[in-house]
């Protein structure tokens, strides 16, 4: 075993015709997500249709990133070897503020002050890059 130890790699989401524009925008360190041309609907997470009015007119466009937590929990159970190093894990429901709400990762140096009603931002680039889905901070 080396000396050094290296942190286990998160799993990878599987890239498919749906969710690409989603990953791929993440990996520019954008916010991307699904608008429907027909309800105006702001969709999370990608599918292949409209869940308001079933429409298959559906656009991609650039979110913000910032909004707020509607509702938390902090995870502690854990089934890979990232997340449990990392453990809490804070997963949060955000109310982003150009529309739509999403679940998605909230890192914090604090994790236990981390509330509903708290300003988020997206993790910028290059920190962003650790992580395989859009993930957040508390706002500066």
């Amino acid at each position: 075993m080396s000396a050094t130890m290296t942190t286990p790699a998160y799993p990878e989401p599987t890239l498919t015709s749906t969710n690409a524009p989603l990953i791929e925008g993440w990996r520019r360190g954008e916010l991307m997500l699904q608008h429907c041309k027909a309800c105006s609907a702001i969709i999370f997470f990608p599918r292949h249709l409209c869940p308001q009015c079933w429409s298959v007119d559906l656009e991609w466009k650039r979110s913000s990133g910032r909004g707020k937590i509607a509702g938390y929990s902090h995870v502690y159970s854990q089934v890979t070897p990232p997340f449990a190093a990392e453990a809490p894990t804070i997963l949060a429901e955000i109310v982003l503020d150009d529309g739509g709400a999403m679940l998605a990762r909230v890192i914090s140096d604090a994790p236990l002050a981390i509330a509903t009603g708290m300003r988020v931002e997206l993790l910028p680039t290059p920190d962003a890059t650790r992580f395989p889905l859009p993930t957040f901070r508390p706002a500066k």
